[in-house]
């Protein structure tokens, strides 16, 4: 009966709304600066020079009358008008500078004009950011994504678990799994997270006798040794060896060995068998049964805690076909037919363990005694699991559950368990809730302590607050610049930080994606899991390498080292690297000019390629997203995608993809794309580094040069990287704005574009450093502050 009740609780409680939770928290707000001189002198160049160019270059396609591609300029009269439409302008930003707009066809302006209206548009910019209301922007209840969850349940049980393995897949937005708008709940999930509130506390608080006889038995394929094959039932030893089983044995008591065995009999006595445990002899049996009437050896033994190996070993092989006596003449073997362990028998009953000390750590009490208890321990363990301190509401609800379990009969320790349970399903652990205040929801406010210290938490670590964060919470000191570095410091050089390079790292670069690669193994034979994995973890290392060790951001772009082991060493031709343990390595000669930087690794060259053939479009689509910030727009829907022909073709890649920029709906874009992805085409479908390409009609060189929108050449790998680094800011802008959105949780916004600007400022002052990058969104007023919806 109080199973169906209880469940019923925690059901109700993980589905209830959670507008309960809405807090008197304190609100701040910050006014907008003062407006000073400069608009007059910006409201002077737009009309003397801006507004010329705009009708000189843009009016035939964005004005009298048109608009392609759904911008207008002509509607631009003044400064005051430029103010209302932000967006508009920062997208003609990108386009000038790329050299995008005007048009190829139309008459180009000259340097100067195009220098002179970027400079006018970039101090614009420059002056409303200076000038105009900040908005750090709404992020709504952010649900636990399923790597959170279980880093979280690890850090906060103590259980080594996994439970949101069998949860159904996390959605993605804005190329990151951990945004919190495309995290909802379905009821298929709700009932995951009960099961697995109930697994994780099983595990955690152990009820029942741990130490209840069991029986384990190993058999087939679980007996493994020397000197023996497969037989019928079990394994046959057909000399002098063993076979063996490893068992895990609980408690320090008392078991019985059993062990299946029958026999070719030969020679003058029977076959014989020494049953050992942790290599030492038990006992040696006289093995009489013939093959098809075993017999089953039985030895009880006291046996310590802890992984030992049991083995059977035939101790006297015996052949001879030319005895004397013909009842000499044979071959004797051996066939163990299983292991068997029963145990353990009268264990002594096992005290609790740490973890259950931790969580129960007072009682078992009855009566009064024991909800005061349940109450403390309800406290403590929902001040950790909702990252905040819970009200007495929030206790007393689940003081009542422990209560209702130990009316109807259940022990102290069972409905301590199940209280604990319902904190596992309550929103206010599965969401990471900021909550705004009642009387100025919309207005700017400064996060509580506890609500940053979540935040900052499940950046870097993808998990709950540790205590010393919680503390820092709780003294009110963590929202202060200096206590925020300081923590950044502390938290990258923990190694929870493995969670931010796996996670971010994972998905910006897409390394995630290699789990799912699937080259075709007709064409690419020495692909495999193994490789894959190597592939995977160079990725990882070398971001970590830069993020740990204080590195500029752009050795992502351009480096003379690497992490390889011997498999992916031997893959990019490089000598000198033995085993399978990674190490940094130094690129020199050919190594250095074809690898180096994340580009080139055999890793994100295969998540950009198709299964059986390369794709320069899908490489170029890459580095304008993930790298520059420029993504091009999607493909027109009724243009059909370059096939992925498994067999030889005629045509090389570049000549496929010039007939199908045929379609003028495809030029424009492939324009931006394709210069970039055949710098790369070098590379395979997996990474390797070719120099010519196959067709059916033969080998052809390959050619990575082209030319950009903005009349830059590039040629190759190494001609890439040349050019992302003539445009560094623009990639470390990328950057940044791809780990703010990581940390707050969010997609990107016109209002983010202040913040973005001076973290970008402030990172190029320390030599660009990664680490640097991570602390100056940290102490951004974008990420310590948030505003509400509204209704």
């Amino acid at each position: 009966m109080v199973e169906k009740k209880t469940v019923s609780t925690l059901i109700a409680w993980l589905l209830a709304t959670t507008s309960a939770l809405v807090l008197p928290w304190g609100a701040g707000a910050r006014g907008a600066v003062p407006a000073d001189a400069r608009t007059t002198e910006l409201d002077r160049r737009f009309t003397g020079n801006v507004r010329p160019f705009l009708q000189a270059r843009c009016f035939a396609c964005h004005g009298n009358g048109k608009h392609k591609g759904d911008v207008t300029l002509d509607a631009f009269k003044s400064f005051d008008s430029f103010k209302a439409d932000r967006a508009t302008w920062e997208d003609v930003q990108d386009v000038l500078k790329d050299g995008r707009m005007p048009p190829k066809k139309a008459e180009q302006p000259s340097a100067d004009e195009r220098a002179r209206t970027l400079k006018w548009v970039g101090d614009a910019l420059g002056y409303l950011d200076q000038t105009q209301p900040r908005d750090p922007g709404f992020v709504p209840i952010h649900r636990l994504n399923r790597a959170e969850y279980n880093n979280t349940i690890h850090d906060l049980v103590g259980v080594r678990f996994n439970p949101a393995s069998d949860f159904p897949a996390d959605d993605s937005g804005y190329g990151f799994d951990n945004i919190a708008d495309v995290l909802s709940m379905s009821p298929l999930l709700a009932e995951k997270y009960l099961a697995a509130a109930e697994q994780v506390m099983e595990k955690a608080i152990v009820s029942g006798d741990p130490y209840r006889l069991r029986v384990a038995r190993y058999d087939g394929d679980a007996l493994k040794g020397n000197g023996s094959g497969t037989a019928e039932r079990g394994r046959l030893l057909f000399t002098n060896g063993q076979v063996r089983a490893t068992h895990a044995f609980v408690a320090p008591a008392d078991y019985e060995i059993r062990v299946g065995a029958e026999a070719d009999q030969a020679g003058p006595e029977p076959a014989k068998m020494t049953l050992r445990l942790d290599g030492k002899p038990l006992k040696t049996f006289e093995v009489t049964a013939l093959r098809g009437s075993p017999q089953t050896c039985t030895f009880r033994v006291h046996v310590e805690p802890g992984e030992r190996p049991i083995a059977a070993e035939f101790i006297n092989d015996y052949y001879n076909n030319t005895a004397p006596d013909p009842k000499d003449r044979g071959d004797r073997n051996l066939y163990v037919d299983f292991i068997e362990v029963r145990g353990p028998i009268d264990a002594p009953p096992p005290g609790p363990s740490e973890i259950e000390k931790r969580l129960l750590f007072c009682g078992p009490a009855d009566g009064p005694e024991g909800e005061k208890c349940a109450a403390q321990i309800a406290r403590r363990f929902a001040t950790r699991a909702f990252r905040h301190p819970p009200g007495d509401d929030d206790v007393a609800r689940l003081v009542r559950i422990y209560a209702a379990a130990r009316k109807e009969g259940e022990p102290f320790k069972k409905a301590g368990r199940l209280m604990l349970e319902a904190v596992l399903v309550s929103p206010q652990f599965l969401y990471r809730i900021e909550v705004d205040p009642a009387d100025h929801p919309l207005v700017p406010h400064p996060l509580r302590d506890h609500e940053l210290a979540t935040r900052l938490s499940y950046f870097l670590w993808s998990s709950m607050p540790d205590e010393v964060l919680l503390d820092a919470a709780a003294a009110g000191k963590l929202h202060e610049p200096a206590a925020l570095r300081a923590q950044v410091g502390r938290m990258l050089a923990d190694p929870r930080s493995q969670a931010f390079v796996s996670n971010f790292a994972g998905q910006w670069l897409e390394l995630r994606n290699l789990e799912g690669a699937s080259p075709d193994p007709r064409r690419f034979p020495k692909f495999d899991r193994k490789l894959l994995g190597s592939m995977r973890h160079e990725g990882e290392l070398f971001f970590g390498n830069v993020l740990h060790d204080h590195r500029s951001v752009m050795e992502m772009i351009e480096s003379d080292y690497t992490f390889l082991d011997e498999r992916l060493a031997k893959f990019y031709g490089i000598d000198g690297v033995q085993g399978t343990e990674f190490r940094k390595v130094t690129l020199s000669g050919e190594a250095a000019a074809r690898r180096g930087g994340v580009l080139t690794m055999a890793g994100v060259m295969t998540v950009t390629a198709m299964p059986s053939r390369t794709s320069p479009p899908k490489r170029g689509k890459f580095i304008l997203e993930q790298i520059l910030g420029t993504p091009p727009p999607p493909p027109p829907p009724d243009v059909p995608a370059l096939p992925n022909k498994g067999e030889k073709t005629s045509m090389t890649m570049r000549q496929r993809l010039e007939e199908h920029r045929g379609n003028p709906a495809c030029a424009s874009c492939h324009a931006r794309i394709d210069p970039i992805g055949f710098a790369l085409e070098n590379f395979d479908a997996i990474g390797r580094w070719r120099d010519k390409e196959q067709t059916r009609t033969g080998e052809f060189p390959i050619d990575p040069s082209g030319t950009l929108p903005s009349g830059e050449a590039v040629d190759g790998a190494a001609g890439l990287r040349k050019v992302i680094l003539a445009h560094r800011e623009q990639f470390v802008r990328c950057l940044v704005e791809k780990v703010m959105t990581y940390a707050l949780g969010r997609g990107p916004t016109a209002s983010d574009r202040p913040y973005v600007n001076d973290i970008c400022r402030k990172v190029h002052e320390s030599d660009d450093r990664f680490d640097r990058v991570i602390e100056e969104i940290v102490v951004s007023d974008i990420f310590t502050s948030r505003r509400g919806k509204g209704n």
